[in-house]
């Protein structure tokens, strides 16, 4: 009786501990480079070559592609597009249509590394942000945004875009 309780009183002593540390879902290696390889082919389908950056929820470069023929720029802007949809929870396109029409957003843009162009898509999973995806290259925001969310539905683990 003694042991049982003792055992008891243990477990419930654990609870608070872990119940003060939040449980989030993982953006692993695999699931960046289906995003990417999606992302890709999605592109490719419209006759554009991309650079594709995906991002983990610490904003740390999990996966890299850049397709034959893309200009050099497009690998930076990747990257800081997929940045800036990390950072500020939002479609980067919503954000550069809410800068030109938002003075206090436009300010957005003076941040070093966001990057208000379209392109950049959160990833979530269970309603929580688990990262990020960027492509650059494919002939305009509307082009890359596209891409980005065709390359979400590689990974159904993540919540999918609406329409």
């Amino acid at each position: 009786m003694l042991k049982h309780s003792l055992l008891l009183a243990a477990a419930c002593a654990a609870l608070p501990a872990q119940a003060a540390l939040r449980q989030y879902p993982e953006l692993g290696l695999d699931a960046a480079d289906r995003l990417a390889d999606r992302a890709i082919d999605a592109c490719r389908g419209k006759g554009r070559a991309i650079v594709v950056s995906v991002v983990d929820r610490g904003g740390n470069l999990v996966a890299l592609r850049r397709d034959d023929g893309v200009g050099p720029h497009n690998t930076e802007a990747s990257r800081r597009k997929a940045y800036t949809a990390l950072s500020t929870g939002r479609a980067t396109l919503t954000l550069a249509r809410d800068a030109q029409a938002n003075a206090d957003a436009r300010n957005l843009a003076t941040l070093p590394e966001l990057l208000l162009l379209g392109g950049g898509v959160p990833l979530l999973a269970q309603g929580r942000i688990v990262g990020a995806i960027g492509i650059a290259g494919g002939g305009g925001a509307a082009n890359d945004h596209a891409c980005a969310q065709a390359a979400i539905g590689a990974v159904p683990e993540l919540d999918q875009p609406a329409g």
